[in-house]
């Protein structure tokens, strides 16, 4: 799947929501960024940023989100300082879910891209539909469970292009530690028939005032099967600023 499809996805999602809820759009959206730059004996620099859109209507929640992560690092060879390249990865996705009557039930459909230049795919997308539960326990924890058939397309780094049918699983924890700290847990997993994709990420954040956060994070991307030089395994850990709006 393209960019450009996954785009016009989240518009005609977005359209075909509004005209469901019949009532103005109520938003919650927020804005991460993060920054490292290192000098001396080791040199480079490093940005990650990501931001999720979520819509509530009447019988429709949509997410919407864009995510990046980029790293330079300088060596020098023969006397001269080179900048490499050593990591770029864009991701995007767009969610809409059908509220039924029962509470905390949900239809869902989901497309997903990622365009990762040194990963063991370089390009994965994913269309899926489902069903969702959704619980809540005093207002302090709240669990989301997916699943539902999917179909995916990616490059591996090798070049090969692959495709099919998948299996999609994802849960979702969000645990309100006290009124200023949130810790929340999210894992996806995807099985086709050649390959296990998995993504998990686990985030701690607190508050600095009304609209600023402070959020430490650990993510986690597999793949079972590979190019023989590169590995399974994927993580990143990060410390980043999210301005709520």
């Amino acid at each position: 799947m393209k960019l450009s499809s996954l785009l016009a996805l989240a518009a005609v999602l977005t359209h075909g929501s509004v005209i469901a809820g019949d009532i103005a759009p109520g938003w919650n959206t927020s804005a991460e960024l993060g920054a490292i730059t290192t000098s001396g004996n080791t040199a480079g620099t490093s940005v990650t940023g990501r931001i999720d859109a979520r819509q509530e209507l009447d019988s429709w929640s949509n997410q919407y989100i864009v995510s990046g992560y980029f790293k330079e690092d300088e060596t020098t060879s023969t006397g001269k300082t080179v900048t490499v390249k050593s990591a770029e990865r864009v991701s995007v996705s767009a969610k809409a879910a059908y509220k039924l009557m029962e509470d905390g039930k949900k239809l869902f459909v989901l497309g997903t891209y990622v365009d990762d230049r040194f990963g063991a795919y370089t390009t994965y997308s994913t269309m899926a539909v489902g069903h969702a539960w959704g619980w809540e326990n005093a207002k302090d924890r709240r669990i989301d469970l997916e699943v539902g058939p999917g179909y995916f397309t990616g490059t591996r780094a090798s070049g090969e292009e692959e495709n099919g049918f998948t299996v999609r699983g994802a849960a979702a924890l969000r645990w309100r530690l006290s009124p200023s700290a949130m810790f929340s847990q999210s894992v996806s997993v995807e099985r086709g028939t050649s390959n296990v994709h998995s993504i998990a990420e686990a985030a701690v954040s607190t508050k600095i005032n009304d609209t600023m956060q402070m959020k430490a994070a650990f993510a986690a991307r597999n793949d079972t099967n590979v190019p023989d030089n590169k590995k399974n395994t994927d993580t990143q850990t990060s410390v980043t600023l999210v301005y709520s709006f």
